[in-house]
């Protein structure tokens, strides 16, 4: 047998045990997905095995090739992958696949499983958050990449250089969310993104021609991507070929769709019952002897196939040590920005970063958006690492950095435009903070949470530091009507566990809690109001101690009845509370910027806020469903219930009942029962 025969062998013999090590994942939980895995090993071995740059040793290496498993029902796949290369994943934890506590849960999740770069599951996600990730790539390289010295082979001064690797299916890319982010991707010209279109013709109903017809090459190259075809999922040469003609295409984002036969090797392949359903014991033993196994052993790796899986261990350290010493030099010929890389990519702040962070005057009244734009901009210069942008309304969000290009024309720049791609924007967002270096936002009205919603829910989920800042919080906004103005969205959001609510009262608030943004290194958003607000005293408020409570006493005229508000609704309580003065009743006014900060508190402060035997009211330009577990059922919550309605804001405000005289009505009716 020559060299390439036994070559040849050895890659099929490693193929195949990955194949064999997904199924019996997938048999042993007796649930699963086996026919991707079975049909995309061929893949994710040549990416693991000949083109990825890893350390299986340091899964958070900074200059890693980032890999992404969009269809992520795929995953005993990947786990499989990251086993037999080296990382921190034993075989005991592939035969705990999809249960209680272990590290290979159902579908893939960051922080859980070393190796896994962003959490997928819903489909298109992943296909987004990679998109985010190759962005990251893109401004870093370009912010931090120096003509240095050659003489080794190898340009010393270039510490960010490395790809985005994404597998999907075709349901990735049916959903919506591929459209936006692949039109996003050939609009930026994202070259080191390289995508592996699992084109296998089968989704979980039957044959994709049932609803998926268009020409996907088509499609894509009208997006401005580089578009290849691979007719032999098993073809390792044409394979070869395609992504090293991929990673040589540095202008434009890359597809190569592979045909494959998905459930290779078993008994159902090329069928839909291979896709969502473990094989069965008689299809799994069958599919082994097909594949050249021995049908009575499971979880087998045979000797030959480990060693030749584990080069990646030996590989991986060479690759970052070398890195290591290209960045020795780097940062002595480039000490501040070296400095700032190693900084950055540690998720660390730098000293007196919030140090020019204004104050706000009282003497006139400011928007929140406003305020939040002038407080971005102050943080700008101190914390580099913030980047993002809108969904085509920067001028309404006023989220733009007014000293730096765009990112489409420079790609040093910070000011990215998504363009009219509400989802595919927060997840892109989320793929950059997973990627590191970088504490991006999104921006949009906060109506439109709504199309953002599940990549809000996946940020979350994961723990990104990812910002999601929305403006027009309310009914207050007006004349644009009810399309436009939020109602339920509020609580909504603040029923997403591990997401942190910000709805400031003022500029003073909103200044704290970009502050806090930027601190808390998760998932936030902030509620932004269009409509200009008084500025509250921060000194005499406390307002920077307050706001880091959630919700902290503003007026304390006595306990007859405590008022309590979020956001613009807050100057309504506090106007109503010196009315309920001058009548004889004494108020005490909460503001509370922040539900889940204010979860964190203790019982006892909680207790001081909102003291039992007290009547309470809550005033909120929103659904009232949360309010009760702060005011009790024997409280009053005033809000909005209903859709809004086209009008002047303020108008719209009193006739939903959000204004003084409803308040201290209210009030007065309580306190008399």
């Amino acid at each position: 047998m020559s060299d390439q025969q036994q070559q040849d062998a050895l890659d099929q013999l490693s193929i195949n045990t990955l194949r064999l090590l997904a199924v019996d994942q997938v048999e042993k939980a007796k649930n699963g997905h086996p026919g991707a895995p079975l049909g995309c090993a061929p893949i994710a071995y040549l990416l693991y095995h000949k083109f990825m740059k890893f350390n299986p040793a340091d899964p958070l290496w900074s200059d890693r090739d980032r890999f992404v498993l969009s269809n992520g029902h795929a995953s005993s796949l990947l786990y499989g992958v990251l086993h037999l290369t080296g990382y921190d994943l034993p075989m005991e934890q592939l035969k705990q696949f999809r249960e209680w506590g272990s590290h290979t849960a159902g579908h893939p999740e960051s922080g859980e499983t070393p190796g896994v770069e962003v959490t997928t599951g819903p489909l298109g996600q992943g296909f987004a958050e990679a998109v985010g990730l190759a962005i990251a790539e893109k401004h870093l390289a370009a912010v931090y990449n120096q003509a240095g010295d050659t003489s080794s082979g190898y340009n010393t001064h270039t510490p960010v250089d490395h790809h985005t690797y994404v597998l999907c299916g075709d349901g990735d890319l049916m959903e919506g969310i591929s459209h936006e982010s692949a039109s996003l991707a050939g609009t930026l010209g994202l070259g080191k993104l390289i995508v592996l279109y699992d084109d296998n013709l089968i989704s979980l109903d039957g044959p994709t021609d049932l609803s998926y017809t268009e020409d996907v090459t088509k499609r894509f190259e009208a997006y401005h991507w580089h578009v290849q075809m691979v007719d032999d999922g098993n073809d390792l040469v044409a394979l070869t070929k395609a992504i090293e003609a991929a990673k040589a295409e540095t202008t434009k984002p890359s597809l190569i769709r592979v045909r494959t036969v998905i459930g290779y090797g078993s008994p159902k392949a090329g069928t839909n019952k291979v896709h969502g359903e473990a094989l069965g014991e008689a299809a799994t033993k069958e599919t082994k002897i097909n594949l050249g196994f021995d049908p009575e052993k499971s979880f087998f790796v045979p000797e030959e196939a480990g060693k030749n899986w584990l080069q990646a261990v030996e590989k991986g350290k060479k690759a970052q040590a070398e890195w290591n010493e290209k960045f020795a030099a780097y940062t002595k010929a480039y000490p501040t920005l070296g400095a700032q890389y190693s900084r950055t990519t540690a998720m660390e702040l730098a000293e007196g970063w919030n140090k020019d962070i204004p104050v706000f005057p009282t003497d006139k009244p400011v928007a929140t958006r406003n305020a939040g734009q002038v407080v971005m901009n102050a943080l700008a210069k101190n914390v580099p690492e913030l980047f993002g942008g809108a969904a085509d309304l920067t001028s309404s969000t006023k989220t733009i950095f007014k000293d730096s290009p765009s990112f489409h024309v420079d790609p040093k720049g910070r000011n990215v435009f998504f363009g009219v791609r509400e989802f595919g924007m927060m997840a892109a967002v989320n793929g950059i903070a997973a990627h590191g270096g970088l504490i991006p936002f999104g921006s949009t009205f906060f109506t439109f949470s709504d199309y953002c919603r599940s990549a809000i829910r996946m940020g979350a989920l994961q723990s990104s530091h990812s910002l999601y800042i929305f403006t027009h919080d309310s009914i207050g906004l007006g004349a644009d009507g009810p399309t436009h103005q939020p109602v339920e969205h509020l609580m909504a959001l603040r029923a997403i566990p591990q997401l942190t609510d910000f709805r400031p009262a003022d500029a003073n608030e909103t200044a704290v809690v970009w502050q806090l943004a930027l601190e808390r290194k998760s998932a936030s958003f902030m509620a932004l109001s269009r409509q200009d607000l008084p500025v509250l005293d921060a000194v005499k408020y406390k307002i920077n101690e307050g706001v880091r409570k959630g919700a902290y006493v503003l007026e304390a005229y006595g306990k007859d009845v405590i008022l309590v508000a979020a956001g613009s609704e807050v100057e309504i309580i506090l106007k109503a509370a010196e009315e309920l003065k001058a009548a004889g009743i004494n108020a005490t006014v909460v503001s509370m910027p922040s539900f889940r900060i204010f979860e964190e508190q203790s019982a006892e402060y909680k207790d001081s806020i909102f003291p039992h035997g007290v009547p309470k009211i809550s005033v909120e330009a929103g659904a009232t469903m949360g309010w009760w577990k702060y005011i009790g059922r024997d409280g009053v919550a005033i809000g909005v219930d209903k859709f809004g309605a086209s009008a002047p804001g303020p108008l719209v405000m009193e006739k939903y009942g959000i204004c003084v005289s409803n308040v201290v009505d209210h009030a007065k009716k309580l306190v008399k029962k």
